[in-house]
């Protein structure tokens, strides 16, 4: 552990990615307690530091810790600091206090490379991705490069031990760094984020500014730096990449911060929480969930605490006014008064700043029962992306889910007329009035960046009153002064804000929003649930925040790799059905007897029960896993065969591969198994009826 003092007046620059971060610190009155880390690698500290942009004061005495592989989420409101915290941690800004005589600064355990995904720049537009991409890889060819110069010194016939044990050195290294499976590496999570591998050969100039992003993202994965800053890595992500994300980073072997708004990727990959709030920040144990809990029960603790120490001294304070005058209770007054003063005085709570817009509306006209019937309805722009058809009933809330590029935006551009289908067809109800919210459209505002939120307002519903304006605004958050605020001054949470309202004025029973969410802080994320929850019409949305979706949905559309299938049931419903046969060999659906109802059961109207059926069919279902079984073993066995062959040595790139397709098989053989187990408990049951 190095802790670096400002009496040695030597600052110390580590090189982090090509860049400089000097560590320097205030005066400490003692040295770093080692024993306070209990056996535990500590990556990162901050002591005591102050954050400040000019008279403003964003962070104050922030106390940081990074220790071993944690993984730790970074909350709090828009504002509040939380990617000034990543910036200070990167280097990108220095402590406002680092010349004080307070205890400050900054100390790390040894060389620690630190990893954050910036604003994404390429300086050459005509490289290839894969060029790109692979200067994460850069030790690894450094060792590649010097393990080949010691190979050709050892076939001369060099048996110096020097030359060995640094062969043998780089060889822990290339298997530290992953070096030898490196390119089935960036090839694997190249394809996660959604991209074909011939893309590798494109110019990265010729992607959109996201897919940049994408791929500036992959290139610090695969470059597995010792602390990985991520601010906002589920944005713009779709729901496999991001399940697929949360497992990776889970499995991590290094420390993560992460800023996030999407509770659920924060709940299944966090062990560890910093709140920051009233420039303050706070460590809690545990995932988002544990942290709420434990915020709101240290919360009950301080108040109950506080208001019974305030009695203590209201009693006090009331027997010292009533005696003080009393001569022979001199001595207990001034004992009662000195009670008082080496009080330890708790702190008044204040409770979340729980600020956040609280429009509730009820719709203009109510709709009849049937808001949208959509049949064989093919969406695309100059070729077809997908075909859909569903129902959409009065007061239901449909959630749109699948993979990015399979058209779900493109549908609500069809249903709302901006483009037109490309064969099919769908029906609006009787009564029915839309209201369309595209995120897209609300971030990248075309207003102009001098006119004040209120005139932009104003502008839409010119015959409102300014009262109604202002009224309306505010039960955005958009208070008194920030109406005065202009537009080119405005955050994406903000912006999206301003669209919400601007939605809701006319008052529709029908509601289609794409992505509402992105840009939101979590209190805002809370706010517009609840309004939605309590909403006496009908919702039509498309989302890849999975809490958001688990809270609003009932029913689920997805957009699957050949199909549009429709869910009559809630998300978790949804994911249980879906998990529970996800890992069938050929994607098998699952039973109709315990299977939600999709829209095909709607449409044709021809579903039944028919216990001799389902009695077959399971029966003929436990054959064939029993068949998939035995394949899946015979294949195992092969591949352990292959793994035992001492020709495959020191092939290491052909070993990582059939290791990985034996923990392949060995997964789905568990996964059969289960299968098998819960068919053969449906076929007592049937049987027992």
């Amino acid at each position: 552990m190095e802790n670096h003092s400002r009496r040695q007046h030597v600052p110390l620059c580590v090189i982090f990615g090509g860049g400089i971060f000097q560590i320097r610190s205030g005066r400490p009155k003692g040295r770093f307690d080692r024993q306070s880390i209990r056996g535990r690698i500590m990556r990162y500290q901050i002591r005591h530091a102050l954050v400040q942009y000019a008279a403003d004061t964003i962070l104050e005495d922030v106390n940081f810790e990074i220790r071993n592989s944690e993984k730790i989420a970074v909350v709090g409101r828009n504002g509040c600091g939380k990617t000034t915290l990543l910036k200070l941690i990167a280097g990108d800004i220095e402590m406002s206090n680092l010349d004080s005589d307070e205890e400050c600064g900054i100390t790390m355990a040894g060389r620690q490379r630190i990893g954050f995904l910036r604003q994404v720049s390429f300086e050459d537009g005509q490289a290839t991705v894969e060029e790109e991409i692979q200067k994460a890889f850069v030790p690894v060819f450094t060792c590649m490069a010097r393990m080949t110069e010691l190979e050709a010194q050892m076939h001369k016939g060099a048996d110096d031990p020097k030359v060995l044990g640094e062969y043998h050195e780089l060889q822990n290294r290339m298997e530290a760094l992953r070096g030898y499976s490196w390119r089935q590496d960036m090839e694997i999570m190249f394809q996660k984020f959604g991209f074909l591998l011939e893309d590798l050969k494109r110019p990265i100039g010729s992607f959109s500014g996201g897919q940049q992003t994408k791929v500036a993202f992959i290139r610090l994965l695969l470059s597995r730096p010792d602390i990985m800053l991520l601010d906002e890595p589920t944005n713009h992500l779709d729901l496999p990449t991001i399940e697929w994300l949360e497992n990776y980073l889970k499995e991590y072997d290094r420390a993560v911060v992460i800023v996030s708004h999407d509770r659920m990727f924060l709940d299944r990959v966090i062990d560890v929480t910093y709140e920051i709030e009233y420039h303050r920040i706070k460590r809690y144990p545990g995932n988002y969930t544990a942290f709420i809990k434990r915020k709101e029960e240290d919360l009950a603790k301080q108040e109950k605490d506080y208001e019974e120490q305030q009695k203590e001294i209201a009693r006090l304070t009331e027997w010292i006014e009533k005696w003080k005058n009393t001569p022979t209770k001199v001595a207990a007054t001034r004992s009662k008064r000195m009670a008082i003063e080496h009080m330890v005085k708790i702190e008044k709570p204040r409770r979340f700043d729980t600020r956040t817009f609280h429009a509730m509306f009820r719709p203009r006209i109510e709709s009849y029962t049937d808001v949208l019937t959509v049949k064989n309805l093919k969406i695309g722009y100059d070729h077809e992306l997908s075909q859909v058809s569903f129902q959409l009933k009065k007061g239901e809330r449909l959630a749109i889910l699948g993979e990015n590029g399979k058209g779900k935006s493109t549908l609500l551009k069809t249903l709302t007329g901006e483009i037109s289908g490309l064969g099919g067809s769908f029906t609006v109800g009787p009564n029915v009035e839309w209201g369309y919210f595209d995120q897209q459209r609300a971030v990248v505002n075309d207003a102009d960046p001098k006119q004040t939120v209120l005139d932009n307002f104003w502008e839409a519903y010119p015959k409102l009153l300014r009262e109604e304006v202002r009224s309306a605004l505010g039960s955005f958050l958009f208070s008194q002064q920030e109406v005065e605020k202009e537009m080119g001054q405005l955050s994406g949470g903000e912006k999206v804000r301003l669209a919400l309202c601007k939605m809701f004025q006319t008052r529709p029973n029908l509601l289609i929003l794409d992505e509402p969410t992105n840009h939101m802080d979590i209190l805002g994320k809370e706010a517009l649930e609840k309004m939605l929850v309590n909403f006496g019409g009908t919702v039509l949305f498309v989302s890849h925040d999975r809490y958001f979706i688990r809270q609003i949905a009932t029913g689920i559309l997805e957009f699957g790799e050949t199909q549009v299938r429709q869910y009559f049931c809630g998300y978790e419903e949804y994911l249980h059905e879906k998990e529970k046969f996800a890992n069938l060999p050929g994607g098998s659906e699952a039973p109709a007897r315990q299977a939600a109802p999709t829209i095909e059961d709607v449409f044709d109207k021809k579903t039944y029960y028919n216990p001799g059926k389902v009695k077959s069919r399971l029966i003929r279902q436990l054959e064939k896993y029993e068949t998939l079984l035995g394949e899946s073993e015979e294949r195992a066995a092969q591949l352990k065969m292959q793994l035992a062959d001492p020709v495959l040595g020191t092939d290491y790139e052909k070993l990582m591969e059939l290791q990985g397709r034996l923990e392949e098989e060995e997964a789905q053989q568990e996964s059969l198994l289960e299968r098998m187990l819960e068919s053969e408990k449906e076929l007592e049951e049937l049987e027992t009826e």
